[in-house]
């Protein structure tokens, strides 16, 4: 089962992690799984478990183009993030790196700590005896979820997504 971590609108990356969390300024870059919403949800990093789901406003991902924050998003397990708008930079950063996103707003159907079963493939979210249908993602942005990123597809296939071969 997936754990909800609903946010509201304008959630920028300096809330995600903030600067001073940077990978250079850590000793050991995977500390960064430490830090992502330490201000904003202090019990995020120790508690969200590989498959979450952040469900969020418009907006998600503002502000400076930090690749760590959805990098770090990432080292911690988020299954998905659910937001019905979000900061094009952040969209490409998240798809580099193959974090699911989708493009809905369940902030009034889906409620903080709510357990649901998902299914990034579908797009399918299961709470309770309601089924969530989320928009589908295009065939060639499921591939690089499924590969983890376009730079571990571009290893396997020799080409980038959507590209013909040949």
């Amino acid at each position: 089962m997936a754990r909800v971590w609903r946010f509201g609108a304008n959630v920028n990356t300096d809330q995600i992690v903030p600067g001073r969390y940077a990978p250079y300024m850590l000793k050991n870059e995977d500390d960064l799984r430490k830090y992502p919403f330490v201000e904003a949800r202090p019990e995020f990093a120790s508690t969200v478990r590989p498959g979450d789901l952040i469900v969020a406003g418009p907006n998600f991902g503002c502000g400076s183009s930090r690749e760590y924050a959805p990098l770090a998003l990432k080292m911690v397990g988020v299954g998905a993030i659910i937001a019905p708008l979000f900061a094009r930079i952040f969209y490409r950063n998240a798809l580099n790196l193959g974090i699911p996103l989708f493009e809905a707003d369940l902030t009034g159907q889906l409620e903080d700590g709510e357990e649901v079963e998902f299914n990034a493939e579908t797009g399918i979210i299961i709470a309770g005896d309601r089924t969530i249908q989320l928009p589908p993602p295009p065939e060639w942005m499921r591939e690089v979820w499924r590969e983890g990123g376009i730079v571990p597809f571009y290893r396997k296939y020799r080409r980038f997504p959507g590209a013909v071969s040949g």
